[in-house]
């Protein structure tokens, strides 16, 4: 069995040189915040791994082997911990 040789970053060396994924952004400067969005063009497999003192999440659960969610249709990221 051959292995595939290491990916070589892109031009810029940004997620958005993955082809088949776009990136959106938003945030609001008074407030301190913002929100940033990955959208495949296909439905994507995904997994997360969450590191930190407070890390907080939603629904990252669904994503094990064991449950239902085989695909995602977006990754949302955003600031904050559970601590606020």
């Amino acid at each position: 069995m051959s292995q595939k040789p290491p990916a070589a970053p892109g031009t810029r060396n940004l997620i958005t040189d993955v082809p088949g994924l776009r990136v959106g952004q938003a945030q609001d400067l008074a407030a301190r915040t913002g929100v940033t969005v990955i959208l495949p063009d296909d439905r994507a497999v995904a997994a997360c791994d969450l590191r930190g003192g407070g890390p907080g999440t939603r629904e990252t659960d669904a994503l094990a082997p064991e449950n239902l969610v085989e695909a995602i249709d977006a990754i949302v990221l955003s600031g904050g911990s559970v601590y606020g």
